[in-house]
């Protein structure tokens, strides 16, 4: 029998000649732990649907984000749920909001881990919509002067980066410009800039109590079957001064992310949303897959698809498993 001189088995007998040829890295330092933020002292809520996701109190925030910084995690972002909400969101805006008062307490204490806020309405606005509501629909243009109030907080409180979430067109400008007014001209912004309206989203909503009261948010977040659309949603947002842009959900869009690392050649994030991880972690809870394997394999396929950065509930057991 005549065998061919290439042999692909070659370079795959041995864990050591696998990585010497593997094509995609996967380190903690991709990787961004989100965090929800409560009101209280000592508090630290299960989020039924997100097992092994809690919401913290401040005091327990600050020592959570200090294990994962030290697991190896650079980031962390932030979500806020206040103690009170109203039709125009002020608790985003507030100074001495939920948010903004976390941000400085883990800035006193973990000054050398990144700080990333998302900028959005949706947890502090009695409707659960992203935005000022008038006569039934969002409000785009008061919406970003609120979302650009918001981000100015952020920055001020100590934020290193603000993510703007909400899907507002001209939101990211908005945001660039009073950032930089208010001497805030190095934070800079990771747009949420393919946010598609996908039904992957129902576990976070539970943990930041954001499900919209009435209607639904298709009216401003992306239809899940337009790819070009996101390119160019991009576009717009790198040309209005965004420094990263991103794409949300990332499992079911890795399409997406490609086109997007492709055809503008910029730094690219993906959300692995709350329900991808919820998919995972309940598989995992029934015995149907191995949790590790199968979470280091579509944290994988994120980065081989052209993520750079990585938001994912899984990124302190990541970097504990890679270490």
């Amino acid at each position: 029998m005549s065998f061919p001189a290439t042999r692909m088995r070659r370079m795959r007998r041995t864990q050591a000649l696998r990585d010497l040829v593997r094509e995609t890295e996967l380190s903690p330092r991709h990787l961004v732990q989100p965090l929800f933020v409560v009101p209280g002292e000592g508090v630290r809520q299960p989020v039924e649907s997100m097992p092994g996701v809690e919401r913290y109190s401040i005091n327990e925030l600050v020592e959570v984000a200090g294990e994962v910084h030290e697991a190896g995690v650079p980031a962390v972002i932030l979500f806020g749920i206040p103690e009170h909400k109203d039709e125009a969101g002020t608790g985003a805006y507030d100074d001495e909001g939920i948010v903004q008062m976390a941000i400085r307490a883990l800035k006193k204490e973990h000054p050398d881990l990144t700080v990333i806020t998302d900028v959005c309405l949706c947890e502090y606005t009695d409707h659960g919509h992203c935005g000022f509501v008038r006569d039934g629909e969002v409000d785009n243009d008061i919406t970003i002067e609120l979302i650009a109030k918001t981000a100015v907080s952020h920055a001020e409180a100590g934020a290193d980066v603000v993510a703007p979430s909400d899907m507002m067109d001209g939101r990211i400008g908005a945001v660039r410009g009073q950032l930089d007014e208010e001497g805030h001209a190095d934070v800079p912004i990771i747009a949420y800039a393919a946010k598609y309206a996908s039904a992957f989203y129902g576990p976070f909503r539970d943990a930041a109590e954001s499900t919209p009261q009435f209607g639904d948010r298709r009216g401003y977040q992306m239809d899940p079957g337009n790819a070009l659309e996101a390119v160019r949603e991009a576009r717009l947002d790198l040309e209005e001064g965004a420094d990263v842009v991103m794409v949300k959900p990332a499992v079911t869009y890795l399409d997406v992310i490609r086109r997007v690392k492709d055809e503008l050649g910029v730094p690219v994030a993906a959300y692995h949303v709350s329900g991808e991880y919820a998919a995972l972690k309940a598989a995992a809870l029934n015995g149907w897959v191995d949790e590790r394997a199968a979470v280091l394999e579509t944290l994988t396929s994120i980065r081989r698809a052209g993520a750079d950065v990585i938001l994912t509930y899984y990124a302190k057991d990541v970097a504990e498993w890679l270490a």
